[in-house]
């Protein structure tokens, strides 16, 4: 064990609980039973089988109400690799369920027996057709597909509001459509074709021309009893009139009945019944969309009614306008919305009845854009609008900001509103549709029935298409709570059914909450021939049970978890998922909603228990020590919550005083400190040019085996050497703003190479050049931003070092008269805002009147324009550094590189390299794991120049790509160097 090994003790949860009903049992402690683990482990090797408690819960969970712990999961590469899963299955008689995003609603994405994880190896898009289409692996994001397309002037039909999170193969599955897709945009009818495993293993291409020759060989009952339902169908005219009039509106409720009339062959069939199939019929392992035109010519309006039912009366009327989204939000979701960052703040004392219409047209050009304009403005004048709020403007707009701002409040409704649920509940989202005429009538209806069950319920949808959510918590440990939650659901089905003819799922697919009403709503027939459909696919079952399927009556109450309740920074979290794809561990260990569960499960388990000391064994690597602590969960997440700060505070939790006193001794004495370091780089080199890095490397290594990895950092050969001694000369008389060189740029030196010029050097030299010089104080060495500190949760370090750059910018900048410009984004993020809670109240007044720049944004908005760009590189790669997205700041990092390149590209794939300060030498693997798909990205062809904006992170990405990444600052010093020079 490592001398300083921290105590897993130290995160055990103090507080006062009681075992939860639903906590894991004692008996799943050892994680996966033998013999599945072993059997599974030879079949498809080691590091493919997740086995242990800490892996099976923190799968247990996805966005819906409900947890089911799996037995194992699985992390299959490639198509062997999951149709040995599905034969392994099919001969032991297990059961398996795929799981992508986890951002599905109704318990779809778990499973009690086998689960496959078909998200971390499975991403990737292919434009084909110079953007008319597009072949897309089912692990990829709706977003990041849509970032691709865009560049072709195209997207994707399908556009749900989780976008940012969910993937492909999900919104196939589930035939999710969100607010622009209604009927006719959908995967249904977007889809060119597709690739699936049956779950017998066999592999269908439905874009093949022999698919159906080759399916008939392989699968011939399958293909009798596919054609036998067809025909069967057919011959009902009155259900086929039916399984017409059903699609007429939006319905995810059961199978698609309809591509039994829409196929003629098997392949053709399949391909229909796949979609919104939820996992039960095979697994999607490749999509071929008809992309569609991406119109930018957009104009919106946020619209106030006084009321639910009168802006559900208005819809009819911007449909017959052309409108492509009418969106609407009743008042406890406008409310809730000011949680979310950009929100007017006057939104939270709207009066309860209070509605809104997000409308919006979009138009391929400026003639289309006038014509809708004129059509929108005629509607207005017919409409009694509020204006309930001083923000209200109930005006259409073009501007590209103002309309980000209400489609991210509308987005955030399920986030938003279930942040601001009571702690320890739970919280249903429910999804239902109406003919688009009823849906003033289905409103009232709704909010009468709310009123009846004691809910006080939230309200939003597509209305233009019918489509309503709401949102409903309750407290599952309570069993009253859950009796009224079910005679809800009871009354609520009967209302959409009987009254309105409705789907009770429109567009979030049937899910184990609806599961048991299915045949509510379709009638027995079309129900027994849903049955007759999964058996001749899946005759075995092995495929998803009971998630479209199920004769229970009550099976909507089964497995509903408990919110315990967490730390107060993560407590509000709803486990929708969001945050995912932006957390850099998300393919090595865990992510942030992972986090949060696992910290929950512990919270359910009595004090002491064996799943406790389980999940606390592995909870210090695979959640504290691997997360980057870069809080771009925080900007991914509706309600805004950073669970790299709770890691933070765990780390603190681990300190020992004596290691908590060390870290502000260092910080008392970051001058010798600072000193030490650039003569430990500099020896560093020499070692490394006379022995290699191989023997650094070695050392470090046994020093971390010895000590503790994540004390002691190892050696990377891309370190560069020490900066130089002296900054440049600078004088106070005159300077136009402080320039605070970063401590990481005052120890460690640039890329080696040309332009040959330091990053300090370059500032200065570009502010003289456009006539605003900076000045250096003299005595910067042994100040930092924090950040050091602040990243390892030692707070008293912290603090010394927080009111210590405040006090000392506040005098180099004249009380604030000058602006202080810092050339290092994390540590520009440190000063401006992370030091703000361990000042001192009068270092707090202080720091109110700083002016806080970072290097980047003093560049291209007040030295660019003075500037003359004499020459020019020919392409540039830019990597934006995780504080910048938090600062706002990257789009002047691209402003920089297109004043000095002729192509600039911003990677879809870039996200935070998880270099984070020293993370990067002390796990290493966190960013390997964190830069693997930018890096190949950016290698999939050469530029002349690779820029970013941090030095650390421009050694991480050096070390992910093996090209010497370097600061836009120096790029911009050459690019405007007078001829000559």
């Amino acid at each position: 064990m490592p001398l300083l090994e921290p105590d897993p003790e130290t995160l055990r949860p103090r507080t006062a609980r009681a075992p939860a009903p639903d906590r894991v049992t004692d008996g799943s402690a050892a994680g996966t039973p033998e013999p599945l683990r072993s059997e599974l482990t030879a079949l498809l090797g080691a590091d493919k089988v997740l086995w242990k408690i800490s892996d099976l819960v923190r799968y247990a969970s996805d966005a819906s109400p409900y947890r089911f712990l799996p037995r194992v999961v699985l992390v299959p590469e490639d198509l062997d690799d999951v149709s040995a899963i599905l034969s392994y299955a099919h001969g032991k008689g297990r059961e398996v369920v795929f799981r992508a995003a986890g951002t599905s609603l109704n318990g779809q994405a778990q499973g009690e027996d086998i689960l496959v994880d078909v998200r971390r190896h499975w991403t990737g898009i292919e434009v084909l057709d110079d953007g008319a289409r597009a072949r897309i692996r089912p692990g990829t994001t709706v977003l990041r597909a849509n970032a691709t397309l865009a560049r072709y002037g195209r997207l994707l039909g399908p556009d749900p509001a989780s976008a940012i999170a969910c993937t492909v193969g999900g919104v196939v599955a589930n035939n999710a459509s969100g607010m622009t897709a209604g009927t006719t945009r959908n995967s249904y009818r977007t889809l060119a074709s597709l690739t699936f495993v049956l779950p017998s293993g066999t592999v269908v291409d439905t874009a093949d021309p022999a698919a159906d020759e080759e399916l008939a060989h392989a699968e011939p009952q399958l293909c009798a009893g596919l054609l036998a339902l067809k025909a069967e169908i057919e011959a009902d005219e009155e259900l086929t009139v039916r399984i017409r009039a059903k699609y007429a509106i939006k319905n995810t409720n059961g199978y698609r009945l309809d591509a039994f009339l829409d196929g003629a062959t098997p392949v053709q069939i399949l391909r229909g019944l796949m979609v919104g199939s939820e996992g039960t019929f095979g697994f999607i392992s490749e999509t071929v969309f008809d992309t569609l035109p991406l119109d930018r010519r957009i104009t919106s309006a946020l619209l106030f009614f006084p009321s639910l039912t009168a802006a559900a009366a208005a819809v009819p009327r911007f449909n017959e306008a052309g409108a492509i989204a009418v969106e609407l939000m009743d008042g406890n979701t406008l409310r809730a919305s000011v949680s979310v960052k950009g929100v007017p703040a006057d939104w939270a004392a709207l009066p309860r009845e209070t509605a809104a219409l997000l409308v919006e047209f979009r138009a391929p050009d400026e003639a289309g854009q006038e014509a809708f304009e004129e059509a929108a403005a005629e509607v207005l004048r017919g409409l009694d609008l509020v204006v309930p709020a001083a923000s209200v403007t109930n005006a259409f707009t073009r501007d590209a900001g103002t309309i980000a701002g209400y489609w991210k409040a509308r987005k955030a409704f399920v986030t938003a509103v279930g942040g601001s649920r009571p702690s320890g509940t739970t919280l249903i989202t429910e999804d239902f549709a109406v003919p688009p005429d009823r849906l003033a009538d289905a409103c009232e209806a709704l909010l009468q029935l709310q009123s009846r069950h004691g809910f006080d319920a939230a309200v939003a949808g597509h209305a233009a298409h019918g489509n309503l959510h709401f949102l409903l918590a309750f407290d599952a440990a309570r069993p009253d709570d859950v009796e009224r939650y079910d005679a809800f659901m009871q009354e609520f089905c009967a209302l959409v059914v009987d009254r309105f003819d409705g789907s009770l799922k429109a567009e979030h697919a049937t899910g184990r909450n609806i599961a048991p009403f299915l045949e509510r709503e379709w009638g027995p027939r079309a129900t027994e021939l849903m049955w007759r459909t999964k058996q001749v696919i899946d005759p075995e079952g092995v495929l998803a049970p009971r998630i479209v399927l199920d004769r229970d009556p009550r099976a909507h109450l089964r497995g509903l978890k408990t919110i315990p309740k967490v730390e107060a920074v993560a407590d509000p979290c709803i486990e929708c998922g969001f945050c995912e794809p932006t957390c850099p561990s998300e393919d090595l260990t865990t992510t942030p909603r992972q986090r949060i569960v696992l910290r929950r499960e512990m919270m359910r388990q009595a004090d002491g228990s064996p799943v406790e000391a389980g999940l606390l064994d592995a909870y210090g690597y695979d959640a504290v020590d691997t997360c980057a602590g870069d809080s771009t969960c925080k900007l991914a997440c509706p309600v805004g919550i950073d669970t790299g700060a709770m890691m933070k505070g765990f780390r603190h939790l681990r300190h020992t005083p004596r290691e908590e006193r060390i870290a502000a001794l260092t910080a008392k004495n970051f001058r010798l400190v600072e000193a030490s370091a650039r003569l430990a780089v500099a020896a560093g080199n020499a070692i490394g040019e006379r022995g290699g890095d191989r023997l650094l490397e070695s050392v470090t290594r046994l020093a971390r085996r010895a000590v503790h990895p994540d004390l002691v950092p190892e050696w990377l050969p891309q370190l560069p050497g020490r900066a130089a001694r002296e900054l440049p000369r600078t004088a106070r008389v005159g300077a136009s703003a402080v320039y605070y060189p970063a401590c990481v740029n005052r120890i460690f030196a640039g890329p080696e190479g040309p332009p040959g010029t330091s990053l300090a050097e370059a500032l200065v030299a570009v502010s003289e050049r456009a006539g605003k010089p900076v000045w250096i104080p003299e005595d910067v060495a042994g100040t930092c931003c924090a950040t050091i500190w602040h990243s390892k949760g030692y707070d008293a370090g912290n603090r010394i070092m927080a009111n210590r750059i405040v006090e000392a910018a506040w005098g180099w900048t004249a009380g604030g008269t000058l602006p202080l410009v810092v050339d290092a984004s994390s540590c520009t993020l440190g000063i401006a805002e992370e030091v703000v809670p361990y000042l001192t109240e009068d270092n707090r007044a202080l720091h109110r009147e700083l002016t806080v720049v970072d290097s980047l944004v003093w560049a291209a908005d007040e030295l660019l324009p003075e500037l003359t760009v004499s020459r020019r590189t020919g392409s540039a790669v830019v990597h934006p550094t995780c504080s910048m997205e938090h600062l706002g700041d990257t789009e002047q990092l691209r402003v920089l590189a297109e004043a000095c390149a002729d192509e600039v590209t911003v990677p879809d794939d870039a996200g935070c390299c998880a270099f984070a300060g020293d993370r990067g030498m002390l796990h290493k693997e966190l960013t390997d794991a964190a830069t693997a798909k930018e890096a190949a990205e950016v290698n999939s062809r050469t530029y002349d120049a690779y820029l970013s904006a941090n030095r650390m992170c421009e050694i991480g990405m050096e070390r992910a790509t093996g090209h010497p990444y370097r600061s836009a600052l120096i790029e911009l010093e050459r690019a405007t160097r007078p001829p000559g020079r």
